[in-house]
């Protein structure tokens, strides 16, 4: 495979867990961005503190950091994963409002044409969240609900997470065993 750099930012939203595996198995260069709220929720939901997920990337930047390189398009990185993405996040993006590094990146990734996934968790999800989801994807996002299926008989909470983190990693282009495939009937 391809060296790739990505920009993998993590947001206040539950599902940490997708971010922070997605960071464990993420082979290329690796940018972390955690919001201050996700920075909270790391210990509360993965049992892990920020200094412990932070190690796992190649290299991090501050949300408030909007100096950082990949605030620029003339940066090169390969595009950015959001996972979690918390409805906050992903409404500011669907507005174009870029008040944070995160929210920045993102945009970079819009205007320059550069792989954008968004993986949300919200449910249900209302008329506004919808047609933000709907905007974001028309121009050129990719809406990834952290929504596992269940056809390859998943037994722990892991494997649920593996399902939707290989499906980011499709997106990506990176290869994984995370699931087996599905093949029709059996």
């Amino acid at each position: 495979m391809l060296s790739v750099r990505y920009v993998l930012a993590i947001t206040g939203s539950s599902g940490i867990r997708y971010g922070v595996r997605l960071l464990e198995v993420f082979e290329g260069e690796s940018i972390l961005v955690a919001s201050e709220t996700a920075k909270g929720m790391m210990e509360m939901e993965a049992g892990l503190t920020y200094g412990e997920v932070s190690a796992m990337a190649d290299h991090v930047f501050e949300e408030w950091d909007l100096f950082a390189p990949i605030a620029s398009g003339s940066y090169q990185f390969d595009g950015m994963v959001v996972a979690p993405c918390s409805i906050s996040t992903l409404s500011k993006m669907a507005c174009g409002i870029a008040d944070n590094l995160i929210t920045r990146a993102a945009m970079v990734c819009l205007k320059e044409g550069r792989n954008l996934i968004l993986v949300s968790r919200e449910t249900p999800l209302n008329a506004i969240i919808l047609e933000n989801q709907l905007k974001l994807a028309r121009a050129g996002a990719t809406i990834l609900p952290a929504s596992p299926g269940f056809y390859h008989r998943p037994r722990t909470i892991e494997e649920m997470v593996d399902f939707v983190v290989g499906k980011i990693l499709d997106q990506i282009g990176q290869d994984h065993q995370f699931f087996r495939r599905w093949d029709g009937m059996e």
